[in-house]
């Protein structure tokens, strides 16, 4: 059986030029990865601060309405205190009716004095959700962007096994997405697709 050079020549160039394109391929999603790495990590490092900020607003929320709870008792409690100095009042003398008046005028005090330092807790528990709602939202933002890089990095792995080309492109529209996402959080745009978000809440 004869061999033909040529044959030989030609099949081991087409050879090379396939382990040169694998190579390339095989750079390019190493090259990805890294970049899909170090970005993962910056936004990593941002969405724990931001985490950190939620359960800061978490914490303030349930102590501002357990202060509101005991301003709302201590209302009540100077309130039916009032009431109870007025009907105590009733048939007496003149000097003491002067005492109950005083009395009854400092527990009306207390009463609006606590009125208004609830009011005004209550508010402060609605901004801490306002606060908690805001950083939600940059969290779920930071979440999707990890979920949908971290399949991109899985369809390049499988590039770099199977050395497909069409994978790699592939690989790319969950790393537009993702990156959108991880952009958006970290500078504090208003992308959130919310019922992506509510579909996996």
């Amino acid at each position: 059986m004869d061999i033909d050079p040529l044959d030989t020549i030609n099949s081991l160039n087409k050879s090379e030029v396939r382990d040169r394109a694998s190579a390339r391929l095989n750079i390019w999603v190493a090259i990805t990865v890294a970049l899909l790495a170090t970005f993962m990590g910056i936004c990593k490092v941002k969405d724990d601060n931001i985490v950190q900020t939620m359960q800061q607003a978490q914490a303030n929320k349930l102590d501002h309405w357990s202060y509101y709870q005991a301003r709302n008792i201590r209302e009540d409690v100077a309130k039916a205190t009032v009431v109870q100095l007025k009907l105590g009042m009733l048939g007496r003398s003149p000097p003491e009716q002067a005492a109950y008046s005083e009395a009854i005028r400092e527990y009306e005090a207390v009463a609006a004095d606590q009125a208004k330092k609830k009011d005004e807790v209550k508010r402060q528990a609605a901004q801490d959700q306002v606060d908690y709602d805001a950083a939600n939202f940059r969290d779920d933002q930071f979440d999707l962007s990890d979920a949908l890089l971290a399949i991109a990095i899985s369809l390049l792995a499988v590039t770099a096994l199977t050395h497909q080309r069409w994978l790699y492109f592939l690989a790319l529209v969950p790393t537009v997405f993702g990156l959108a996402m991880g952009l958006s959080g970290l500078m504090g745009l208003g992308l959130h697709p919310a019922a992506l978000i509510r579909l996996l809440s």
